[in-house]
């Protein structure tokens, strides 16, 4: 019974679960931004980076970001590229030669489609994170004031190293 109690502890203190709901749902939102931002490959950095410059929690930052993912990373990229191509007016469909999977080629294949690819990740980014904010904030208080109840004991100390 020890251990399930210090693994609720420490639970508690990982989700940052003294900090207000507010604060919670920004690392949320924030993760979102990151989700949805088109610097691939830079995504785990970046929660890192935020969470260690922001003192954030780290949880809710990966939970934001983690919804780009093996699973919805092809819509999110179609998603992408359409939203920026109807910003910029571009109504051709993206073609690729599968035969020149060169690092040259595919750069000179791609380089047409990249500017409406950065605006449309920098849009959805922006969506994204501001519906994601108020959403992230009404379940997290929702959530604290059901499972607040008197026979919970009281909330670890924010300890800043860990």
């Amino acid at each position: 019974m020890a251990d399930r109690r210090s693994f609720h502890t420490l639970l508690r203190q990982l989700l940052h679960l003294q900090e207000s709901p507010r604060r919670t749902a920004f690392a949320f939102a924030l993760g979102v931004f990151i989700a949805f931002c088109p610097a691939y490959g830079f995504h785990m950095i970046l929660v890192g980076l935020f969470t260690w410059l922001f003192e954030l929690n780290f949880v809710a930052l990966l939970a934001g970001a983690l919804i780009n993912n093996p699973w919805t990373i092809v819509p999110i990229l179609g998603v992408t590229y359409w939203s920026g191509a109807l910003l910029t007016g571009r109504t051709d469909t993206p073609a690729f030669d599968w035969h020149d999977l060169s690092f040259a080629g595919l750069y000179q294949q791609m380089l047409p489609y990249a500017a409406p690819f950065a605006l449309g990740g920098i849009l959805l980014s922006f969506v994204g994170s501001l519906l994601a904010y108020p959403a992230a904030c009404y379940f997290i208080a929702k959530y604290r004031r059901s499972a607040a109840s008197p026979d919970r004991g009281p909330l670890p100390p924010h300890d800043p190293l860990g």
